[in-house]
């Protein structure tokens, strides 16, 4: 059976993710935060499905050098998943907000995937890495988020080409709103940002604050279930030829269409409005 590592396995896609593989008879390896995720992950994990759990910080660079002894002698893919959304209007952030930022979703993923490239090397396996609609098109009030998938789109074209040589294929995928526990969550991060945030800024982006807040709901009803992205991660998986980009599901296809062909004027125009961004202060 093949073998993949997925990381942030403990919920919300990874997880997803995780369980449908296993389903599929794969061997998966599925890095938690802690040992109740671990023993959650287990418990959830279909009859018969073999998914074994490692503690992994992807940012902890003694763990990732510490990685390959824990998976199996052959590895046929990596799913990078493992992500932080660090919000706020950038003039509020700190230099350390945006390290952190990136170095959870753009440094991680190239530590573990160079880890475990000998072995993809061994197997001419593949590397999907879980990126964002967020990844081409950016928005007000997470614009650490969206260079941090800016990033990962660009380091995923690259490694592309970069391992045509030895066979291993390279995969984004491109989700737009999910269910997850970062939108189901959305209000309560929004009071920590704000809460996070200067009086002065506070009192600068109020207007900023007010409109976002009123979108979370609409926004939160827009999400898609989780399990269409595990889905189209297992499609990435398994194709025999896989695509650089998979945009997953029919609205955000059209979106990220459309968003191609607007000017920039219409296209900061469009966003603003989705997100409720005044047009002046």
């Amino acid at each position: 059976m093949p073998t993949v590592l997925i990381t942030g396995a403990s919920r919300g896609i990874g997880r997803a993710t995780t369980l449908r593989l296993a389903g599929a008879g794969w061997d998966v390896v599925a890095t938690v935060r802690s040992a109740q995720d671990a023993e959650q992950l287990i418990a959830a994990a279909p009859p018969g499905g073999a998914v074994k759990t490692v503690s992994l910080d992807v940012t902890d660079a003694a763990q990732v050098a510490a990685l390959t002894a824990e998976l199996p002698e052959r590895l046929d893919a990596v799913v990078n998943n493992a992500g932080i959304v660090v919000a706020g209007p950038l003039e509020g952030l700190t230099a350390e907000d945006l390290r952190r930022q990136l170095e959870v979703n753009v440094v991680g993923p190239l530590a573990v995937t160079n880890a475990v490239l000998p072995k993809l090397r061994a197997s001419r396996g593949r590397i999907v890495l879980v990126s964002s609609l967020s990844g081409r098109i950016s928005s007000p009030m997470t614009g650490a988020y969206n260079a941090s998938k800016f990033a990962l789109e660009a380091m995923a074209d690259a490694w592309r080409m970069e391992l045509r040589p030895w066979g291993i294929a390279v995969a984004l995928i491109e989700p737009a709103m999910t269910d997850t526990d970062m939108w189901r969550a959305a209000p309560e991060l929004q009071d920590a940002t704000e809460e996070a945030m200067s009086e002065e800024h506070r009192a600068l982006y109020r207007r900023h604050l007010d409109g976002l807040r009123r979108t979370i709901p609409r926004l939160q009803k827009m999400a898609k279930p989780v399990d269409g992205v595990a889905e189209t991660i297992e499609r990435a998986l398994t194709a025999s030829r896989p695509k650089a980009r998979y945009v997953v599901g029919l609205d955000a296809k059209v979106q990220a269409a459309v968003m191609t062909v607007l000017p920039q004027r219409l296209q900061d125009t469009a966003v603003a409005l989705a997100t409720g961004t005044p047009r002046r202060g």
